[in-house]
C-alpha cells in the first residue's frame, strides 16, 4: 500500500508540474506559482512520509 501511495504522489506531482508549465505558457502566473508550490509540497511529503512508510 505504501508503494502505491508513493507512486500516486509522484504522478500528482508530475501533473502539477504540467499544470504549472501550461499556466506559464498562457501567462497565468498565479496558477503557475501555486502549481509549482503544490508540486514541491507533494514531493516533500512523498520523500519524508510515504517513502519512509515502506
Amino acid at each position: 500500500m505504501g508503494r502505491l501511495l508513493a507512486t500516486g504522489a509522484a504522478a500528482v506531482a508530475a501533473l502539477l508540474m504540467g499544470v504549472g508549465l501550461i499556466g506559464m505558457t498562457v501567462g497565468d502566473f498565479r496558477l503557475a506559482g501555486f502549481s509549482f508550490l503544490s508540486a514541491s509540497l507533494v514531493i516533500y511529503i512523498r520523500e519524508t512520509r510515504l517513502i519512509d512508510a515502506q
